[in-house]
């Protein structure tokens, strides 16, 4: 009996482990991505350039994957490029041979400006990013001028203390 139960035993075993085993090789080639962004300037006066920094996050790593950048402007008029100097034409794609680049947005208008970047893979995911813009027309340099004014002289010297380190102001060295 305790044979018999053992050759059954042994025998549901052996089942098991043929049956968990499979000839079938799950890879997988599709795997999720971000495009993950610096924080970017929110005003731009009219043919400045605002620096957008850029690391394409892969969850893993296929030999074959391919991605590729376009991008789309909704609202104003300006230029796209690449840290390399690549100017982007508006839908048109580009192969994205590196996971960490620089954009290089340039302002041509004085209106609010809004584009859309687009990262593809060969496998049909996008990722889209929105960035956008409002007109910097320079009324913060007077409202600097009016703050400023504004400071008492003993705030000034409250500011300079901070400037300059406690050692320089009370050394008994200091000249």
């Amino acid at each position: 009996m305790k044979k018999t139960l053992a050759y059954f035993l042994y025998t549901l075993l052996l089942a098991a482990v043929v049956c968990a085993c499979s000839d079938d090789l799950d890879v997988n080639q599709v795997y999720p991505f971000d495009l993950v962004c610096m924080p970017v300037q929110k005003k731009i006066v009219q043919g400045e350039s605002a620096e957008i920094r850029c690391q394409l996050v892969k969850e893993g790593n296929y030999e074959n994957a391919r991605f590729f950048i376009r991008y789309f402007q909704p609202d104003g008029k300006g230029e796209l490029r690449m840290d390399d100097g690549t100017l982007f034409l508006p839908n048109d794609r580009y192969p994205l041979d590196r996971t960490t680049f620089r954009l290089y947005y340039t302002s041509r208008t004085t209106e609010q400006q809004v584009i859309d970047v687009y990262i593809e893979d060969n496998f049909g995911q996008v990722v889209q990013k929105t960035f956008s813009w409002q007109n910097d027309k320079g009324d913060d340099e007077e409202e600097e001028d009016e703050f400023l004014q504004e400071i008492s002289d003993n705030d000034y010297m409250q500011l300079y203390r901070v400037q300059h380190s406690v050692l320089d102001m009370d050394s008994p060295f200091a000249e």
